[in-house]
Parts: C-alpha cells; sequence; structure tokens
C-alpha cells in the first residue's frame, strides 16, 4: 500500500506545485501574512472534494473499461507531456514575485479570491477529477485509497508549506534564477510521471 500511496503523493504534488494563478496568489499572499493558515486550508478543500469525486467517480468508470483506461493513461501522458512543456518554457522565460505595496485583504476577500484563482482554472478539474481520477483506475480497493490519500497528503503538505513558508522564500523569489529552478523542477516531474503511464 505504501507504492500506491507514494504515486498519489508524487502525482498530486507534481501537479499542485505547477506554478499558476492559485500557487502565485497563495505564495504572495503568505509572503504578506494575509491570512495564511484560512487560504492554504480553502486550497486544501477544494482540492480534497475534487480528488475524492475524480478518484470515486471517474476513476471508476475508467476501470471499468480497459480501452477508455488505456486512453486515459496516453491522454494523461500527453497532457503531463504539454504541462511540463508549459513549465519548461516558464523555466526558459523566468519571472519574479512582488510583493510589495498591496493592501491586506479581509477574511471574505482572500476566501473569495482563492475560491476564484482555484475553480475558474480549468486545470485544477483536469488535475483532480479527470488526471488523477484516472491514474486511480489502476489500484484497486486499499490501493486506491493509498492513492487518493497520497494526493491529499501532497495537497496538505504543499498548501501548508507554501503558506507558512512563503515569508521565509520572499527574498528568493523576487529573483528570476529561483522560479526558473522550480519550474524545471516541475518540468521534469511532469516529464517523469508522463514517461511512467506510457
Amino acid at each position: 500500500m505504501m507504492l500506491p500511496f507514494m504515486q498519489g503523493f508524487g502525482t498530486g504534488g507534481g501537479l499542485i506545485v505547477a506554478i499558476g494563478a492559485q500557487n502565485a496568489f497563495v505564495l504572495s499572499q503568505g509572503v504578506r501574512k494575509n491570512h495564511p493558515l484560512i487560504i492554504a486550508l480553502t486550497c486544501i478543500v477544494c482540492d480534497a472534494v475534487f480528488i475524492t469525486a475524480g478518484i470515486a467517480g471517474f476513476g471508476t468508470a475508467v476501470a471499468s473499461n480497459p480501452l477508455l483506461s488505456q486512453w486515459v493513461a496516453w491522454g494523461g501522458a500527453a497532457f503531463l507531456f504539454f504541462y511540463g512543456a508549459g513549465s519548461l518554457r516558464s523555466a526558459i522565460t523566468g519571472g519574479s514575485l512582488d510583493a510589495d505595496g498591496q493592501a491586506a485583504l479581509s477574511v471574505k476577500a482572500a476566501v473569495t479570491t482563492t475560491l476564484a484563482v482555484t475553480l475558474l482554472n480549468p486545470h485544477f478539474y483536469l488535475d483532480t477529477v479527470v488526471l488523477l481520477g484516472g491514474i486511480s483506475s489502476r489500484f484497486q480497493g486499499q490501493n486506491r485509497m493509498s492513492f487518493w490519500a497520497g494526493s491529499i497528503a501532497a495537497s496538505i503538505l504543499w498548501f501548508l508549506s507554501l503558506s507558512f513558508g512563503a515569508r521565509l522564500l520572499a527574498p528568493l523569489f523576487r529573483q528570476q534564477i529561483a522560479w526558473r529552478i522550480l519550474d524545471s523542477l516541475v518540468c521534469l516531474t511532469m516529464w517523469g510521471i508522463a514517461a511512467s503511464l506510457v
């Protein structure tokens, strides 16, 4: 059961860590100490709900159809390859964090904005429901639950670390090289997972 857990943790973590609107928002608010726990918990709950839906529903549908399972594996591999390519492109172009000069958010505004950057992003649904749900179809019973637990654990660890570690990372992420290294690692992770699916 440890292998499915680690695969869930690696796959979920690889998808979650990819820097996008949600992670950039969480990081920037963590740097400013704007409700880091509430923002992290909002992200974790969203991930948990949709990962669970994907693994319970879509994963089951895929598991009952070997042809569909094969298509999802190939589709997932292709998606991860292009996801990795996007991270590689970001690593080449670079970026930086501008955490200065923004006012603190109210709790309501923090939650609302977190929900917006999460739920209005189509990649969120592809990652949690389609991709993780499809990959989970390779596992049965307790192994599927272990994969689910690993995916949720990756979300919990990432968002709590990002929210509360952001203050320490602020000086680092003002430099383009830090974003380039992180995006390069995300690219390698995505391509590694894509290769394992093929």
